[in-house]
């Protein structure tokens, strides 16, 4: 059924339960479509957190957030309606049964009585049925929401970089995925999210907020899945790009990007991949790359997966 979602509380909705091995890899994909009762701005966060069958969460929180810029919004597929999709890779650290829930969380100041609701026909959690063999999750360092410790990434002018790369440079180990032996292509993911820093905001560090509310800001970004040759270098680049625009109403916009089904050539003499996200400040606010909050819940990941058949 629909549910509302009152600022401040976080609300179950979907919920799934699986029995797994030690080690059994699951794809969990939620997405939350939000309308709202008024129109000014109300933040919203979705999350998927699995719990163990004593209800502890396992470790990693796969989250995604974005402000609902109102009830009177046009400029979403459907007016008035902000969907949002989050990605977990989740791996069974022992045997056992494991629920995974999607949650919503809706937060703003505004005075007054108002609500965002989940839609119920378009607000759901899937997950694969059988074991992602091999698949491997990747999440960018610590970057707290208002980020007192100054340990986020911001790309703009001024202090902030110009331009960075996620799960390479930015304090990220770097790691070389291996593909399965018997893998006959590999695909992969990223959701990269992104927050505008105007002055004022309690989502960046003061030092990086140049401009009042309304500039906006604009990015490019260009997600790869490289191939590396026996000598550790790019053997064939896989990419697709995209130019975003992130407003200041909006404040927090993960973007989503795909690459399916991408070949694994034998001429570079390995199946060794590097998993990466160049992001380039074009115009603008100041953004910051968001990360890990609280020790567990990631905002900007990634994930490869192999494909068998």
């Amino acid at each position: 059924m629909d549910t509302d979602l009152t600022p401040g509380v976080t609300i179950d909705l979907v919920r799934r339960s699986m029995t797994l091995s030690a080690g059994e890899k699951r794809h969990l994909r939620g997405r939350l479509e939000a309308t709202s009762t008024t129109t000014g701005i109300v933040g919203l966060t979705q999350r998927i957190r699995c719990l163990n069958a004593s209800g502890a969460t396992v470790p990693v929180v796969a989250a995604s957030a974005r402000n609902h810029e109102g009830s009177d919004t046009t400029t979403y597929a459907t007016p008035g309606h902000l969907p949002l999709y989050a990605d977990l890779l989740f791996t069974a650290p022992a045997a056992g049964t494991y629920t995974c829930v999607l949650q919503g969380t809706a937060y703003s100041s505004l005075p007054g009585s108002y609500h965002l609701t989940a839609v119920a026909s378009n607000t759901w959690l899937e997950s694969d049925d059988t074991d992602r063999t091999g698949a491997r999750w990747w999440q960018n360092p610590a970057c707290e929401s208002d980020d007192s410790a100054g340990a986020c990434t911001y790309l703009g002018g001024g202090a902030a970089r110009p331009d960075a790369w996620v799960f390479y440079d930015d304090g990220t180990p770097v790691y070389k995925w291996q593909a399965h032996p018997d893998a006959v292509s590999v695909s992969a993911q990223a959701n990269l999210e992104l927050t505008t820093c105007y002055q004022g905001t309690a989502s960046c560090a003061a030092s990086m907020e140049v401009y009042p509310r309304g500039k906006n800001a604009v990015v490019d970004a260009r997600f790869e899945l490289v191939q590396l040759d026996a000598t550790g270098h790019a053997c064939r680049t896989n990419s697709v790009t995209a130019r975003r625009t992130i407003t200041d109403d909006a404040h927090h916009a993960v973007g989503y990007s795909f690459l399916t089904d991408v070949p694994i050539d034998p001429a570079c003499g390995t199946r060794t991949f590097l998993l990466r996200i160049y992001v380039k400040h074009v115009s603008g606010q100041t953004v910051k790359i968001d990360g890990i909050q609280s020790g567990a819940t990631s905002l900007t990941n990634g994930i490869a997966f192999n494909n068998f058949n």
